[in-house]
């Protein structure tokens, strides 16, 4: 995805569980390879790590004007 990832829309190269498909691979994005889950941006179950995305996603959408 040349332009990023809309918020709010999974990204492509998740499987049906949630799992990288391209992790360990050098097509990988930067800002994926650079992202470091801990317990601030994940939570402590895979619940609360969704919720805390979508809030973060939904904090940081583009203005509508």
């Amino acid at each position: 995805m040349p332009d990023g990832k809309p918020a709010g829309v999974p990204c492509p190269q998740l499987t049906p569980d949630y799992r990288c498909q391209l992790f360990g691979k050098p097509e990988r994005p930067a800002v994926c390879s650079g992202f470091h889950a801990d317990k601030d941006t994940c939570g402590d179950t895979n619940e609360r790590a969704f919720e805390l995305l979508r809030e973060l996603e939904k904090s940081t959408l583009p203005s509508k004007t």
